[in-house]
């Protein structure tokens, strides 16, 4: 395939020495749509193109109003289906009511969508904005692609890039190739446009959320990796073809590949040690691992990604007097604030720790929150790991020296820019522990770049399998699944060294931890009350020992001193109170009805209960202030393993129910035995979609004929899809609809905010 020409059809009037111009703009929350935008503006000039590159929320720098060159958005979805902070003036602007049906007629755009089918409202964000886009009369030059991060972003973003070019080059070729030929047309009033029939009819077979089968060939590729490490026999038949026949993201054989994979992409270090057994078929003597593939992916020539440009200088400067800075440094945004109590709500030997924490907020009378509100926690990287990274990278008799970064004069990074959340005049310490995120799992780029400072070749044979198209199911199965950190990563590749540099550029920002508000302003004036389970992260081939979550970790450590056991009592002295950093992130649309004769429904199995605890602290207290007031049904379908051992709030939700405030409490317990003699074990209600289906006409009618609300909290992956399936399932039954009228039905709830998830993965 020629990569690097285009052809000059359609631009016999441009100048040679001009390069044809597109427009890249992404939205983008954790940074992956910016890294891909940022991808595409590098590969730009190696097809002859010139990429301009800018955030949506830049509008200084892009002007969609008058722009006659094609567009490419790329543009990921946050929280309950929302846009990304640097994209949500952009959808407010182009949401406009006041806006003409022609606006964008000129306008010729493909868009790309992130997003994660564990989370409600799949890619919202770019629907939204392809939907608007198109009502405001602009025209799609090539399909758009709708990535999920559940199933691996690449098994959509790496065949759409790959056919990007040749429809960049399509719609330059039918639009005038004089880039004032838009403004001429008006000057004349004789538009020279193509007719829109002229624009190429792109048709690319995209693997998307509705291709089921799809993505049911990518879960059953990284089963069948996986079977490589106990049955070496089935190595003829167990080619991952499903992610093998996808094309890279970019081209292979663009400049920055290693030197042995340049032009043909093949890359051709040893490959483990192989003898033929009786029937001919090769014994492997090394099993699939982190650090050992099997064949055929051993045997194989790889396509790479291209090396991504390098574009920070990083220096140490050894300083006399080092200010010693505890907390993280944007104080503007956040309320340093003491842990009044801490309690240990799970009993006995349940199988995980959930904790209630009390802050005491009354010192910042502004920090004012809403039931359904949830807010950040700042935590740091912990000690132990800043410590491993500093001696990994042969850092650490430099550890209070000050860092410099600046741009590199050379660099070819569009849009290169010092990262705008690390301060000036810190120190190496201080970088390691608040600003990176250590433990985020590498990207496939960032084990592309360290493949250039492994000197071992076997291991560097390994990290570009790892970051290939032949090893998508490899990199899934012993990276991106068991969520490996960098430092786990580079303990598994001793012979890799990276540079300080390098880590800066890849590595995204600390991120704030989000949790629910598990109280009312109400109820608890000048407190707010949260509770969590302490996350548990497996032992895995690359991780020799389990860890426990970041934040959760953290806190646990900070509050164990003071924590309280649900077995013994309170003392009356307690240690000093420890402080956090937090911010609140009001929710307006995750709260109780308006209207309080609004009947609601809230399912929230586990420490997804938490915010319904806020629910109906608030409405206790409105029936206390409002006795002559009507006040709508409330229900509560809660679920958890064992009645004695991690019912969460179990006294406060009964005492809801003898007050009158709850008017159904529904629970399901997925681990024990016995249940009361009552209950038949053939009707055994184990998880909370079994209750609701226990009580499928209550609940119908209570949405459907009653106008009332369905809110839903708690794990993404398998709750909240069960619980979705469920509520579709029954107003099919109840309503006596095909699948397709119940799944409308349900989606005008949802478009109604009648049906709400606060959900995670």
């Amino acid at each position: 395939m020629r990569t690097g020409l285009i052809s000059t059809a359609g631009l016999k009037s441009m100048p040679c020495e001009v390069k044809p111009r597109f427009v890249v703009l992404y939205g983008s929350q954790k940074g992956q749509a910016e890294s891909l935008a940022e991808g595409v503006a590098e590969v730009a000039e190696e097809h002859g193109l010139v990429a301009e590159l800018s955030c949506l929320s830049q509008n200084e720098k892009y002007n969609l109003e008058k722009e006659n060159a094609p567009v490419v958005f790329i543009v990921s979805t946050t929280g309950d289906g929302e846009p990304p902070d640097n994209a949500l003036q952009f959808v407010k602007r182009i949401k406009k009511k006041t806006l003409s049906t022609d606006h964008y007629k000129h306008l010729r755009y493909a868009l790309l969508a992130l997003g994660d089918t564990n989370y409600a409202n799949f890619c919202n964000c770019g629907k939204t904005i392809e939907r608007r886009l198109q009502e405001l009369g602009a025209k799609q030059f090539y399909a758009t692609g709708y990535a999920d991060d559940g199933v691996g972003l690449e098994v959509v973003v790496d065949p759409w890039l790959e056919g990007l070019w040749k429809a960049i080059k399509g719609a330059l070729s039918n639009m005038d190739s004089d880039r004032t030929g838009y403004l001429k047309a008006e000057a004349d009033d004789s538009p020279k446009e193509a007719p829109d029939s002229t624009i190429p009819d792109v048709q690319l077979n995209l693997l998307s959320i509705t291709d089921h089968q799809s993505c049911e060939s990518i879960r059953e590729s990284v089963e069948t990796v996986s079977k490589f490490a106990t049955a070496a026999s089935s190595l003829a038949s167990a080619t991952p073809t499903a992610v093998s026949d996808l094309r890279p993201a970019f081209p292979a054989g663009s400049p920055g590949l290693a030197p042995q994979s340049r032009g043909t992409a093949s890359v051709s270090t040893s490959a483990p040690e192989t003898q033929a057994g009786d029937a001919g078929v090769p014994h492997v003597a090394l099993a699939a691992s982190l650090t050992h593939s099997l064949p055929p992916l051993s045997e194989s020539s790889l396509n790479v990604p291209a090396l991504p440009s390098p574009y920070l200088d990083v220096s140490l400067q050894e300083v006399d007097t080092v200010e010693q800075i505890i907390g993280p440094l944007n104080k503007e945004t956040l309320h340093e604030v003491p842990i009044s109590r801490a309690v240990k709500m799970t009993r006995g030997d349940s199988v995980k720790m959930a904790l209630l924490l009390e802050l005491d907020i009354s010192a910042h009378p502004m920090m004012t929150y809403h039931p359904g509100d949830s807010f950040d926690v700042l935590c740091p990287n912990r000690a132990a790991e800043v410590e491993d990274m500093l001696h990994r990278l042969g850092l650490h008799d430099r550890r209070n020296h000050q860092v410099h970064i600046s741009l590199r004069k050379d660099t070819k990074k569009k849009g290169a820019q010092v990262p705008s959340y690390i301060s000036h005049n810190i120190s190496l310490l201080y970088l390691l522990t608040w600003c990176l995120e250590i433990r985020s799992v590498p990207k496939k780029a960032f084990l592309r770049a360290l493949v250039e400072h492994t000197g071992d070749g076997v291991q560097r044979r390994r990290l570009q399998e790892l970051c290939s198209k032949q090893g998508a199911a490899d990199y899934n199965l012993y990276v991106r699944d068991p969520s490996l950190s960098i430092m786990e990563l580079l303990t598994a590749f001793p012979s890799c060294s990276p540079p300080l540099s390098l880590l800066i550029e890849h590595l995204p920002k600390l991120q704030p931890r989000p949790y629910s508000a598990a109280s009312s302003c109400l109820r608890y004036p000048g407190k707010l009350h949260f509770v969590f389970n302490i996350v548990e992260f497996p032992a895995s081939p690359g991780r020799p020992a389990g860890r426990r979550g970041l934040c959760t970790g953290w806190l646990f450590d900070l509050i164990n001193p003071v924590l309280v056991f649900p077995e013994k009592a309170e003392s009356s002295s307690s240690p000093a109170l420890p402080k956090i950093h937090v911010s609140l992130r009001p929710n307006s649309s995750f709260r109780p009805p308006s209207d309080l004769s609004a009947p609601f429904i809230m399912v929230g199995p586990g420490t997804g209960v938490a915010p319904f605890i806020g629910f109906l602290q608030q409405r206790e207290m409105e029936r206390k202030e409002n006795p002559e007031a009507i006040f709508g049904e409330t229900w509560l379908f809660f679920g958890c393993r064992h009645r004695d051992r991690d019912y969460l709030f179990r006294e406060e939700l009964e005492g809801f129910v003898s007050s009158g405030t709850l008017s159904q409490l529904k629970v399901s317990f997925s681990r024990d035995d016995q249940e009361e003699a009552s209950t038949s074990a053939a009707v055994r209600p184990r998880y909370v979609q079994h209750n609701l289906l226990l009580n499928s006409q209550r609940i119908t009618d209570i949405l459907l004929k009653q106008n009332g609300y369905f809110y839903v909290c708690g794990d993404a992956k398998n709750m909240a899809k069960d619980v979705n399936d469920t509520l579709m399932q029954m107003i099919q039954t109840e309503l006596e609809l095909d699948q397709l009228d119940a799944m409308k039905r349900l989606a005008a709830l949802r478009e109604e905010k009648r049906y709400l998830q606060d959900i995670w993965g």
